[in-house]
């Protein structure tokens, strides 16, 4: 792990500890497991905005045929 600084308020520190000794956690295990939820939070957004932006990209292609084709190959029911 790398040490890190981070500012908090004299709330945040509070209710930091608070929950610290609720839960039994050290602060810097529930600071981390708040910036992971944080992270996991943003990356699904992220994929979200993906597949949006990916909805429509094969609409109009002429090599439909070629795509069947490689699905068809891919059919895991066939695959023994």
């Amino acid at each position: 792990m790398i040490r890190t600084q981070v500012y908090l308020t004299e709330t945040e520190k509070k209710i930091i500890e608070i929950i610290s000794i609720e839960t039994g956690k050290k602060q810097s295990e529930l600071i981390r497991q708040a910036i992971d939820r944080f992270i996991d939070e943003f990356q699904t957004h992220e994929r979200i905005d993906l597949l949006r932006r990916a909805k429509g990209m094969w609409k109009g292609r002429k090599d439909g045929s070629l795509s069947k084709e490689l699905r068809k190959s891919w059919d895991r029911s066939k695959i023994k």
